[in-house]
């Protein structure tokens, strides 16, 4: 859905209070993203490592799921 479609109303009159609204949700979501993305990174070396300590080797990509949004990271 491109910007200008976000802040017009149905009849395509200009509405920037839900553009505004829209904005401030997909800011919240992106935020949300980078902070589960920075858990990610930092979650992946102490698998890693753990695997090392118990004499293991990570030969594969490690996929992780998000209980919450049921979005899997690769």
């Amino acid at each position: 859905m491109g910007t200008d479609r976000v802040n017009k109303n149905g009849e395509g009159y200009p509405d920037p209070t839900f553009g505004g609204a829209w904005g401030n949700m997909r800011r919240e979501e992106k935020q949300r993203e980078a902070e589960r993305m920075a858990k990610i990174n930092d979650l992946i070396p102490v698998m890693k490592q753990t695997a090392e300590l118990a004499g293991f080797e990570v030969v594969g990509r490690i996929t992780l799921r998000d209980k919450g949004t049921g979005k899997e990271y690769r």
